[in-house]
């Protein structure tokens, strides 16, 4: 049976005011993640031109579902243990998010693209 990656992307459009201390928090948590069974592979990328919103993106590359579910899991569970709620963290250092999952596309759709 084969299975397909999942693909965690981030982007956040972070105030000047608040890059170091989001980047020194994003750092240790892709770090974990890094190292958690299944990620194939792991980017914090940060725009260094065009005119996009978003100016911090960051790609995770699952195994499969499972790897992601044990992952996120595990996450949420170092968050509730450290008192840690990102929600407040983004309003607290003004910044806007735009989380979600992605599969990759069907062999032949970004062909006809």
């Amino acid at each position: 049976m084969k299975t397909e990656s999942i693909f965690r992307v981030d982007k956040f459009a972070v105030p000047t005011q608040s890059r170091d201390a989001f980047m020194a928090r994003l750092q240790v948590t892709h770090k974990t993640l890094g190292a958690a069974d299944g990620c194939v592979q792991n980017l914090v990328l940060e725009q260094v031109s065009g005119a996009g919103e978003f100016n911090v993106v960051t790609i995770v590359e699952w195994r499969d579902t499972a790897a992601y579910g044990n992952a996120r899991q595990a996450a949420q569970q170092r968050q509730r243990e450290n008192g840690f709620d990102p929600q407040s963290y983004f309003r607290e250092l003004g910044i806007k998010a735009d989380l979600g999952n992605y599969m990759p596309m069907p062999e032949g759709v970004s062909s006809i693209l």
